[in-house]
């Protein structure tokens, strides 16, 4: 039986020095870099570049779809939720009427309204209260007069706090929609 052992542990040493030996880098020479001449390389007179053309400030001024612009004529973007509901406070409606206003006279902009929500629930409740807080700004944009078609909404949930930190005042300023032009 020691034998047997013997001539076990002797094979597996022949094997592993095969094995290594077989893995092991034989390329030990260097390849011999031949030296090339230098290449004339042909230059050009530089171009002068054109002065840019003059823009007209109030043409710049006239451009609608800028988010700034919906803030500005809006007061905010925002509109802000109790716990755990999505109806519409006197504060918010305000801001979307303002906001409806300012979709009327810019016919061509879209928007996408966000559904947030705070940190508080679980993952897919929340999901789907930035839903039902979205088409509630959707739906009152719609009632004031504003296409559907031009309006996306989307929920985050709780995906995207605009506070971090844990407690009423956070809470209070994740519960939101946010519209955002496009």
């Amino acid at each position: 039986m020691l034998e047997k052992m013997n001539s076990v542990k002797y094979w597996a040493l022949i094997g592993s020095a095969l094995l290594l030996s077989a893995c092991a880098n034989t390329n030990t020479g260097t390849v011999p870099v031949t030296p090339t001449e230098p290449v004339a390389v042909e230059t050009e007179a530089p171009v002068v570049a054109s002065p840019p053309e003059t823009v007209d400030v109030e043409t710049v001024m006239e451009d609608p779809a800028t988010q700034s612009s919906l803030d500005m004529a809006s007061g905010n973007s925002v509109a802000y939720f109790g716990y755990d509901r999505y109806d519409l406070s006197s504060d918010a409606r305000a801001a979307l009427q303002a906001q409806a206003a300012w979709l009327q006279t810019h016919t061509a902009v879209k928007i996408t309204v966000e559904g947030h929500c705070d940190e508080r629930g679980t993952r897919e409740y929340n999901l789907a209260l930035g839903d039902r807080r979205a088409n509630s700004v959707k739906n009152y944009l719609v009632a004031l007069g504003i296409d559907p078609s031009r309006i996306h909404t989307v929920s985050y949930g709780k995906e995207r706090p605009a506070v971090t930190g844990s407690g009423g005042a956070s809470w209070s300023k994740n519960r939101r929609s946010y519209t955002r032009v496009n």
